[in-house]
């Protein structure tokens, strides 16, 4: 019984995952355009989450100053902490990017205002508050809309979409990896 539950959670993972290749690679593609655009402009990726966003926009930074899967220069990058909102202000530059891991939890619109005040452009990640969040968001901005409500799922995608784009922006910057 319990060994069927632990393979419904992979099964269902996966499931989620084929079936939202094809309409989260553009938002995807958009996002890594827009942090490369930031990197190669002189400016840096700052992220930040709450709950397990937190925690996978220490590892979004982690990957850009030390490396994804290959060697390669350090790419400006910061998480942000608890005062991700004080941060925004005092480390946002014009031309930066803001990665927003949202868990539908928080509030994220002051922090979304003070990054666009700071004319920084946004990455947001986000599940079942996606539509919410869009309202706030310039044409500039990307929303990647995932499709699920379980945070176990929406979290298990923005991992997956957060190494997407580490390879998206190391591709750009250094061309196909040799085999």
């Amino acid at each position: 019984m319990l060994e069927q539950r632990i393979q419904q959670q992979f099964f269902e993972s996966a499931d989620l995952q084929y079936q939202s290749a094809e309409s989260l690679s553009r938002p995807i593609a958009q996002a890594a355009a827009a942090m490369l655009g930031a990197i190669t402009g002189g400016g840096k990726v700052l992220a930040a989450g709450s709950g397990a966003g937190h925690a996978l926009a220490q590892h979004l930074a982690q990957l850009f100053i030390t490396r994804f899967e290959r060697e390669r220069p350090p790419l400006a990058a910061v998480a942000l902490g608890a005062q991700a909102l004080a941060q925004v202000l005092a480390l946002g530059l014009p031309g930066d990017v803001l990665v927003l891991l949202d868990d539908g939890e928080t509030d994220c619109a002051a922090l979304i205002r003070a990054a666009q005040g700071k004319d920084m452009t946004l990455v947001v990640l986000a599940g079942q508050s996606a539509a919410a969040l869009n309202e706030y968001l310039a044409e500039t901005d990307v929303l990647v809309a995932l499709p699920s409500e379980r945070p176990a799922r929406v979290a298990e995608l923005q991992l997956l979409a957060l190494h997407c784009l580490c390879d998206a922006v190391d591709f750009q910057l250094m061309g196909e990896q040799e085999p």
